[in-house]
C-alpha cells in the first residue's frame, strides 16, 4: 500500500484522496485537501448527526435553528423578525414563511412590539421551549459521542485551530 508523506500507510479516505491526487498531479502541492477535505466529510457527519438528533424531537433543522435563536435570547424568548434574520442568514420572506409554519404547530406566536405599534416579536411558547430544550439536550449527547475518544487536551486545541480558520473565513 502507498504511504503518506509522514510515512504511514493512508489511515482515512482523505488519506487515500491526496496520495491518489499526488501521483495524478505531482505538479500540485494538493497538502490544503489534508485540512479542507476532512472538514467537509466532517460536516456531512455533522449534518446526518444532528438531522437525527432533531428529528427524535420532530423538528427539521431549520426549525431548531429559529427556535435555539429565541431561547437563546433569553427570557421572555422573544425577538424580532429582523434579529431571527441576522442569526439564521435567511431572507425576509424565508423567514415570514418559517415563522408561520412555528406559529401553526404552537411552537411560536406573534406578539405586537411594546416598542413599535407596527412591529412584531416572535415568541418562543411553552410548548417552543420544551421541544427546543429537548431537541438540545439530545444535540448535545450525540455531539459529545462523537468527539469523546478525543482527549480533552485535543478537543480544546482542535476548537482554537478551528476557530482560527472560521475567523479567516468570515473576515473574507
Amino acid at each position: 500500500m502507498a504511504e503518506t508523506d509522514t510515512g504511514r500507510p493512508p489511515r482515512d479516505e482523505v488519506d487515500r484522496i491526496v496520495l491518489a491526487w499526488a501521483r495524478e498531479r505531482p505538479d500540485l502541492d494538493v497538502r490544503p485537501l489534508t485540512v479542507l477535505s476532512r472538514v467537509s466529510r466532517l460536516a456531512r457527519h455533522l449534518d446526518l448527526a444532528r438531522r437525527g438528533a432533531f428529528a427524535r424531537h420532530g423538528l427539521e433543522t431549520w426549525e431548531f435553528d429559529v427556535l435555539a435563536a429565541l431561547r437563546r435570547a433569553g427570557e421572555p424568548y422573544r425577538l424580532s423578525p429582523g434579529a431571527l434574520l441576522t442569526q439564521t442568514l435567511v431572507t425576509s420572506g424565508t423567514m415570514t414563511n418559517r415563522i408561520d409554519r412555528l406559529a401553526e404547530q404552537g411552537l411560536v406566536e406573534r406578539q405586537p412590539s411594546p416598542d413599535d405599534r407596527r412591529g412584531v416579536l416572535v415568541r418562543l411558547t411553552p410548548a417552543g421551549l420544551q421541544r427546543v430544550d429537548d431537541a438540545f439536550a439530545d444535540l448535545l449527547d450525540v455531539e459529545r459521542g462523537l468527539i469523546g475518544a478525543l482527549p480533552e487536551a485535543d478537543r480544546e486545541r482542535l476548537a482554537e485551530l478551528l476557530r482560527d480558520v472560521l475567523t479567516l473565513f468570515d473576515a473574507s
